[in-house]
């Protein structure tokens, strides 16, 4: 029960921290920032994914992403939010705000999987834990971003469907089901 109550308290203190860095006033498919990112950690709650993966999924968009560049913490003062999430959340969120897409994207699906960081253009190749954690974070994330926008659904749910297929060993069975009953072809 201590870790439960440890959690809960990490997760208010995130949601407090991510409220104060204007999450809650800058707009996003489905309302605003911080709405999409706690659904984005709900749903990972949901396919059970363990507590620092939860904690990335509230914060993955901290440092920006290369589809959401707005920041809410500079991607050089990583030690902010390293004190708050815990450092493997905070690792994991700097390794999903600093995926170059167009790099790394192509390479899923083989091993293994070589990264290129967009803020250092430095190329690395994450741990499987890593990368099954970064898998999770970002089917849950673009599953959210297309239920809330049907034009960005319609442009590029079939390409999303292709690629998490290619990457359907690495992710846990109920994050497939949830890409197989929105972006599955009979849905497409």
């Amino acid at each position: 029960m201590e870790d439960l109550g440890e959690d809960l308290s990490r997760r208010v203190r995130l949601d407090r921290f991510l409220t104060e860095r204007g999450a809650e006033s800058i707009a996003h498919p489905g309302g605003t920032l911080l709405a999409h990112l706690r659904r984005v950690t709900d749903k990972l709650a949901a396919w059970g994914a363990d507590a620092d993966v939860q904690a990335a999924g509230l914060c993955h968009a901290a440092y920006g992403t290369d589809g959401f560049r707005q920041a809410l913490v500079d991607p050089m003062d990583r030690t902010t939010l390293a004190a708050l999430a815990g450092k493997r959340a905070e690792a994991l969120v700097y390794l999903y705000g600093s995926c170059d897409r167009a790099t790394v994207y192509p390479r899923l699906g083989s091993r293994p999987v070589v990264f290129r960081d967009r803020f250092t253009g430095l190329e690395h190749a994450p741990t499987e834990a890593d990368l099954r954690a970064f898998l999770e974070i970002t089917v849950a994330n673009e599953l959210d971003v297309l239920a809330h926008n049907a034009e960005l659904a319609a442009e590029h749910g079939a390409a999303l469907h292709r690629l998490f297929a290619r990457c359907r060993s690495l992710l846990s069975a109920p994050a497939w089901q949830a890409c197989e009953a929105q972006l599955g072809p009979a849905t497409s």
